[in-house]
């Protein structure tokens, strides 16, 4: 796949300083970038192809950002894992996977992992 096409569109859910980091990148390489953040002050807001203002645990919205692009990724541990396994189901890349994610959110399987 080649990802520097503008048919080409990566999700970041959480518009930090890590997703402002990502887009750095991704603008040198061409790629659509969409951004899913609650915060209208989001780092990533002025600089990113599409902002989406949106609480990152419902699993509509985040459901619906993701279903706009070819893969998505966060940049918190806070998401709704359960609309990212449903992205997942329907074909669309998710990474790290929804499995990765579950593992972050609950410390105690984090421990023993």
């Amino acid at each position: 796949m080649n990802y520097s096409t503008s048919d080409f569109t990566l999700g970041i859910l959480g518009g930090g300083q890590l997703g402002k980091m990502l887009l750095q990148v991704t603008s040198r390489l061409s790629i659509k970038t969409n951004i899913l953040d609650p915060s209208d002050d989001s780092p990533c807001k002025e600089i990113c192809s599409k902002f989406t203002k949106g609480p990152l645990m419902d699993f509509d919205t985040v459901y619906d950002f993701g279903k706009e692009c070819d893969l998505v990724t966060y940049e918190i541990e806070h998401v709704n894992v359960d609309a990212l396994e449903k992205l997942e189901l329907e074909g669309i890349k998710v990474y790290p996977d929804s499995k990765t994610l579950k593992i972050i959110q609950d410390k105690s399987t984090q421990k023993k992992f």
